[in-house]
């Protein structure tokens, strides 16, 4: 069984309701470039909506230095990659926000802020947004000195001091890019050891510019009119002021499932539960990348999963 190629960027203005897909993919990170790269090589008629500068959370990642065949890549050129090479294969693209979906007539029903699809299968590849602490002062400051992407900041604190909380890869990496930047960087980690790769958390940790605080909760950002000044600690030895002009947040994600929340089964930390690494709840509904419960959360692990999603949408079109 063969299926028609559409090639292009569609103008969201031009679309008109209800406009008719095999596939919808939601989303603009590694896993939906991948799935986008499959559909238009099978020759699915498909579209992806992405709601955000292309490439997601991975396109904002200073450096990724374990992604198969790249020593070390910024973020943003492997993802520009992707989509180039998803356009080149006949991906079709749209920037639209995803509000609300649901099932009819056997039907995925996408609507977003400037259009409705109708598919017949759906792959959620929306990722995850970083979570906040909700401390006194995270809010106030936001934008003024606490951060939540040390790529896209990192320029306003050259030769000012920092602190970076969180102990996981996104921690370490983007701490590692400021240490480019910085004159003084705090890393401040709830536990005695970081959960990052062995190889990234010994370089960071042993990085002249940087001081560690284990075992220690962020608990108050301060500071003045003009931003960010310091921050209160919950250490082992007390609660301790640090003199910082930046703080940059990396304590986990939430995933981006609200205009998903009645047509696939979500975990109690509302990631779609998969079932066979990419299946869901609903038969017509994949999922892959970050937005899923799947342990590993990685750029590799996400492209892999979009392909095998879009894998899956074609052998069941085959079927049909």
């Amino acid at each position: 069984m063969s299926f028609k190629v559409d090639t292009g960027l569609i103008n969201s203005g031009a679309i008109k309701s209800t406009d008719s897909y095999q596939l919808v993919i939601a989303g603009g990170g590694p896993a939906a470039l991948s799935a986008a790269i499959y559909a238009a090589r099978y020759g699915i008629k498909h579209v992806v909506l992405e709601s955000w500068k292309p490439g997601g959370q991975a396109a904002l990642t200073a450096e990724i230095e374990n992604y198969p065949g790249f020593s070390s890549i910024v973020g943003s050129d492997l993802t520009n990659a992707m989509k180039k090479q998803a356009l080149e294969a006949g991906a079709v693209f749209s920037m639209e926000t995803v509000e609300s979906t649901q099932e009819k007539d056997g039907k995925i029903l996408v609507r977003t802020d400037s259009a409705e699809y109708s598919a017949e299968y759906l792959i959620i590849a929306t990722g995850a947004a970083p979570a906040t602490l909700g401390v006194p002062g995270e809010e106030k400051y936001y934008g003024r000195g606490v951060s939540f992407c040390a790529t896209c900041d990192a320029p306003f604190f050259k030769n000012k001091k920092a602190i970076v909380v969180g102990g996981g890869d996104s921690a370490v990496k983007e701490a590692l890019h400021l240490t480019h930047v910085v004159s003084e960087l705090g890393l401040v980690h709830r536990r005695d050891k970081l959960r990052a790769e062995p190889y990234l958390a010994k370089k960071l940790v042993e990085h002249e510019k940087v001081t560690t605080y284990w075992n220690s909760h962020l608990t108050e950002v301060v500071g003045s009119d003009q931003g960010v000044t310091g921050v209160i600690l919950d250490t082992p030895e007390g609660k301790k002021h640090i003199d910082t002009d930046g703080v940059f947040l990396y304590v986990g994600t939430v995933p981006a499932t609200e205009p998903f929340t009645t047509l696939v089964d979500l975990d109690k930390k509302n990631a779609v539960v998969t079932r066979d690494i990419v299946g869901t709840s609903n038969p017509r509904v994949f999922a892959a990348g970050d937005v899923t419960n799947n342990g590993f959360r990685q750029v590799v692990t996400a492209v892999s999963e979009g392909a095998r999603a879009a894998a899956a949408v074609f052998d069941l079109l085959e079927n049909e």
